[in-house]
């Protein structure tokens, strides 16, 4: 990285007032977490649904749930599994301790469902997750309107199948079978509850933040949610990708990986 960016990077900490972390899927990937970056990259994490010609729009979308539960909760059960086994790198940790050496501390704007900030010890009150959390569940119709937590969920499924083999997770209200409270593909049902409580945080957050400084970590543009919030709500920014990086200045663009920045940020900022 240029030296002029990190001294650049270095006087917009010193004026900033708060830390805004933005993160699409590419944060997740020093932790060794799977990039879905087109079917491709969907089937080389899931063979089973290659072979069978399941795309990520049709495994990702509430209508699998339907027509066929064991092979969907198969899907987000190893996906589930997964993420309660990744260990957050490094980086997450680095960009805690950063946001909070600001006046208003830091806030997390994320499309991912994973729940690796909070594993890696970010304040939950301080996370908007706009596509939701697959830490969570809701029943496939939202007949009551409720979120719960799926800590207690038992995991059993085949992974050469990619099927659920145990009992599927019922609606205790009516009998429909639940599913992760994540906004997926042409999703009619997702309750968005818990993510409009987060949003109000968020947005009371910034209403006292004066100068935030965006830090944007693996947002890529195909869909670009992270990527409009990101620029929408930047005072200065700093976008780090090691494929689609470039912005218009005087923002910063990196082409980077997440878990080299932050420790080249480390090493500039954090070092006593």
């Amino acid at each position: 990285m240029h030296t002029s960016h990190m001294a650049q990077i270095s006087t917009w900490l010193k004026q900033a007032d708060g830390l805004l972390i933005t993160a699409g899927a590419g944060i997740g990937v020093d932790s060794g977490l799977p990039d879905f970056r087109g079917d491709d990259g969907f089937w080389k994490a899931y063979p089973a649904l290659a072979h069978a010609g399941i795309r990520f729009i049709d495994a990702a979308n509430p209508k699998t749930f339907h027509i066929n539960p064991r092979q969907a909760w198969g899907f987000y059960g190893h996906r589930l599994q997964l993420y309660r086994r990744t260990k957050p790198h490094a980086g997450f940790d680095i960009l805690r301790q950063l946001g909070e050496q600001l006046t208003h501390g830091y806030f997390v704007y994320t499309s991912n469902v994973d729940g690796q900030f909070q594993r890696a010890g970010f304040d939950s009150q301080r996370i908007h997750e706009c596509h939701g959390s697959i830490h969570f569940t809701q029943c496939l119709m939202n007949c009551t309107q409720q979120v719960y937590p799926a800590e207690n969920l038992a995991i059993n499924i085949n992974e050469d199948t990619c099927q659920w083999l145990g009992p599927l997770p019922l609606c205790r209200s009516c009998g429909s079978p639940l599913r992760p409270n994540i906004l997926m593909f042409d999703d009619w049902h997702w309750n968005d509850r818990r993510q409009a409580q987060q949003e109000t945080r968020l947005f009371d957050w910034l209403q006292q933040v004066e100068k935030p400084l965006v830090i944007e970590l693996g947002a890529g543009s195909h869909i670009a949610t992270v990527r409009h919030f990101s620029e929408r709500h930047a005072w200065r920014m700093v976008r780090v990708n090691l494929r689609e990086a470039s912005i218009p200045a005087p923002h910063i663009g990196l082409a980077s990986t997440t878990l080299d920045f932050c420790l080249e940020i480390q090493r500039n900022f954090l070092s006593a």
